[in-house]
């Protein structure tokens, strides 16, 4: 039978998280502390060395995608950008990088750091924007406004710089139908190649969810939300965006490479406080609180907090979860090449029922999601559990 690639035969990507925000928005559950007051320069330098000793251990040749998320990577002053940005060039292949992506924030770009991006092969930006509804901006904890997208893209196109993707989110507190489709309107005439669209979940320690609990905060119902879904669907279909994923639409060429690095199961290194990273067989987690991710590294040791040894099954679980997520479904010959059985052969049963109420659709190269199954995907995904 064949056996699972190792990540040394194949190109692995990266991600890079940086914890720091100038302010902590309220639905926001990610690892992330104030900037004000913490070892930033120190956490940089330790950043860096965590990526020397892991590609020490785990040479490659290949690193396709490269992102830098958060937290807030803009929130790092133009010196601190340039030192953690030139230690990535010095440290990974660059002439194999494709994407490298920096995320940012409305209002937080200056000329100084975009240069700097520039100068060191930033080729993608990701900007948090989530509406274009000033008070729900406010009752978000955001700190930008509307006008500063727009200040913002202004500066971008005089930098000639045109691969920018915008988040949005939808299903917030005390939003309309109304109010989304203008920030749905608003969003598409800025004629951008990429968009991501989320509705808000409600996670635990969040200020929204203790608000929630408190009955503090009105959301809208599950038919205005999915309301809201095939609005954006029909919208970017009809201004030339294509929805490649459940949540993302893109102009033809412009997909996010390194999330259908997520979406297509492939390894990738997980590098800061609260990372996480797949290679292997092994998914492993990074500490998240700062002084316990620095702690180790001080002592030349990998600051990995768990790990997780996946079996067959559960490799192919993952697979279909996140392979379905794509429009594209997932390719019976990659499946088997990858897996060593047909994909007929182990889900059999379950794409008979999937198929049967028009939730999925077969074919003689792939399986993927219907519009009806687009709509329902944690349902569908479920069913791909593998006792």
């Amino acid at each position: 039978m064949q056996q699972m690639k190792k990540p040394k035969d194949a190109a692995i990507s990266a991600y890079i998280h940086i914890p720091f925000c100038e302010h902590i928005c309220y639905y926001c559950d990610f690892n992330k502390v104030f900037l004000e007051g913490q070892p930033v320069d120190e956490y940089i330098a330790c950043l860096l060395k965590e990526m020397k000793l892991t590609l020490e251990k785990n040479p490659i040749k290949k690193s396709p995608t490269l992102y830098v998320g958060g937290g807030t990577p803009t929130s790092l002053s133009a010196g601190q950008l340039d030192t953690l940005l030139r230690g990535i060039n010095d440290l990974f292949p660059m002439e194999t990088v494709t994407e490298f992506t920096v995320e940012a924030n409305p209002g937080d770009l200056t000329l100084d750091k975009l240069q700097v991006m520039k100068d060191h092969s930033v080729n993608r930006l990701s900007m948090g924007v989530q509406t274009f509804d000033d008070v729900l901006l406010k009752k978000i904890g955001r700190k930008h406004t509307a006008k500063d997208v727009y200040d913002t893209m202004d500066f971008l196109e005089k930098a000639d710089f045109q691969n920018v993707s915008i988040d949005l989110i939808y299903a917030l507190p005390g939003q309309t139908l109304a109010s989304f489709c203008d920030t749905l309107k608003r969003a598409i005439e800025l004629d951008l190649p990429h968009y991501s669209l989320y509705s808000l979940i409600l996670e635990n320690k969040t200020m929204f969810m203790n608000w929630v609990r408190q009955g503090r905060l009105e959301m809208p119902d599950q038919e205005i939300e999915g309301q809201m879904f095939e609005e954006t669907m029909l919208a970017m279909h009809d201004t030339g965006k294509f929805q490649y994923e459940i949540s993302n639409f893109a102009k033809p060429g412009f997909e996010s490479q390194h999330n259908l690095v997520y979406w297509n199961n492939e390894h990738y290194f997980g590098f800061g406080a609260g990372a996480s990273g797949y290679l292997g067989k092994t998914r492993y987690k990074n500490f998240g609180p700062i002084q316990h991710y620095l702690k180790p590294l001080k002592n030349d040791q990998l600051p990995i907090y768990e790990t997780e040894e996946l079996s067959r099954n559960n490799q192919m679980e993952e697979e279909m979860f996140l392979g379905l997520r794509k429009k594209a479904g997932i390719s019976k010959a990659h499946f088997a090449e990858k897996f060593g059985q047909e994909l007929t052969a182990v889900y059999g049963n379950v794409l008979a029922d999937l198929v049967s109420k028009q939730w999925l659709l077969e074919t003689k190269d792939n399986v993927r999601l219907t519009e009806k199954g687009l709509l329902i995907g944690n349902e569908i995904f479920e069913k791909f559990l593998l006792d």
